[in-house]
């Protein structure tokens, strides 16, 4: 059992963050669990890597002295596994809008899809979606686009260290992606079915590993409050 000068000291906390949650609300949560059982008036607590709300999975949230060394921790390549749904697009890249555009998928084969997997691996150029927390002149881009404001977004490299396809149910694409950090999936599930002369989206995702860490050894936020609890 932890005890309060173990958090103050720094500790990292592997948590399962649930679906539909922000990683500040999985942050807020473990921070909250820990003030009320160590009776604490504050207490530094931070993640390394931010999670959808519409993405599940491994977060890496740093207590204490620990939230020094988050850069290290946002270092890590991360491990993904999901779900692009070919023949449509939305805005945001992913379910968080609604579909605006739908295309053909006739002439789509798994041939042509795994063809296409091939070309994503390695160090590519990618737009982040508009739809991002990134900043643009001290305002996050998804405020813009939002409002209905078009931005230029430039390219970035980032590195597909193992792109596999793990089934093809089409319209669905059923992946597991190792990336370096900043790499957007909701853009490769958009650029994968614009490279197959179609659209696509990303209809699910979870975070399966950063570094060495795995999901596995995670807990939910309500699992981690039960744990201080006994």
């Amino acid at each position: 059992m932890k005890t309060k000068e173990d958090y103050l000291k720094g500790q990292l906390i592997l948590i399962d963050k649930p679906l539909k949650w922000s990683s500040f609300q999985a942050v807020n949560a473990v921070k909250w669990a820990i003030r009320k059982r160590y009776q604490l008036k504050k207490i530094k607590v931070g993640h390394a890597g931010t999670l959808d709300p519409l993405a599940s999975g491994l977060l890496l949230i740093c207590v204490g002295k620990f939230t020094k060394r988050i850069h290290e921790f946002q270092e890590m390549s991360k491990v993904y596994e999901g779900t692009i749904t070919l023949g449509s697009s939305t805005p945001s890249y992913d379910l968080e809008t609604e579909i605006d555009k739908v295309y053909p998928t006739t002439h789509i084969t798994n041939e042509s899809i795994y063809k296409t997997k091939a070309s994503f691996i390695g160090k590519i150029a990618q737009k982040p979606p508009v739809f991002s927390a990134l900043k643009k002149d001290g305002k996050r881009m998804y405020e813009y686009a939002r409002e209905g404001k078009e931005l230029e977004v430039k390219a970035r490299f980032v590195e597909i260290l193992e792109f596999e396809i793990l089934g093809i149910n089409m319209p669905d694409i059923h992946f597991r992606i190792q990336c370096s950090k900043g790499t957007y999936i909701r853009s490769i599930a958009h650029d994968f079915g614009k490279a197959l002369n179609s659209g696509g989206h990303l209809s699910s995702l979870r975070r399966t590993k950063i570094g060495e860490y795995n999901v596995d050894n995670a807990v939910t936020p309500a699992n981690f409050k039960e744990m201080l609890d006994l």
